[in-house]
């Protein structure tokens, strides 16, 4: 995280950045790691948009085997369910936004096989955990420090959700989380519980 962050403050060196056709002006005005980071933050998580996955709707959902809050976490282990992947990072704001979201997905279709799995990527799992004691998960978590399992899905940007099937195939990708995203992703694990493996 901190070589990447280096190369984008190194490689900016413009007084004026044109940004989806906003001005970003006065970077080095940004002197505070907060504001550093907040800015690589918006930077990640925004810029990318569309379709733009290695993996396609339909191929089989790579198998991990992650160390997790509770233990390893295996998505072969919740074969036969509708499986929610999250891709996410402790200095994510949009993935500050959808933990409430995936709690009471989690909830409320526990008892129809839902599950939830949050795979953090953050380098230190220190930073994860100050996270979740702040934005407690009622899901799974696991960690990926060395970022392999992203490379698998193709992630591109933070937050990133697959939808995966029953039958352990992606139903659906999302990048990104915003309050009008809610209804639309929550019909499509309602489509998925409806379909039989």
């Amino acid at each position: 995280m901190a070589g990447i962050t280096a190369f984008i403050f190194k490689s900016v060196s413009l007084r004026n950045i044109r940004f989806n056709n906003y001005n970003i002006t006065a970077m080095e005005e940004l002197k505070s790691k907060k504001m550093k980071v907040l800015l690589l933050s918006f930077i990640v998580c925004f810029s990318l948009t569309g379709n733009i996955y290695a993996l396609e709707s339909g191929s089989k959902a790579p198998d991990f085997e992650l160390a997790g809050s509770q233990g390893t976490v295996r998505l072969s282990s919740t074969a036969g369910s509708v499986v929610y992947v999250d891709f996410w990072a402790s200095w994510c704001g949009p993935c500050q936004q959808s933990f409430p979201w995936m709690n009471a997905m989690q909830e409320k279709y526990k008892s129809k096989g839902v599950k939830i799995i949050g795979v953090n990527l953050d380098g230190k799992t220190e930073d994860a955990k100050k996270f979740l004691a702040q934005n407690p998960a009622l899901f799974t978590v696991a960690f990926d420090s060395k970022g392999e399992t992203p490379k698998l899905y193709g992630v591109k940007g933070m937050p990133t959700s697959f939808l995966v099937g029953r039958d352990g195939k992606i139903i659906s990708q999302h990048l990104g989380f915003k309050a009008s995203d809610k209804d639309v992703l929550e019909k499509q694990i309602q489509n998925a519980l409806e379909v039989k493996k």
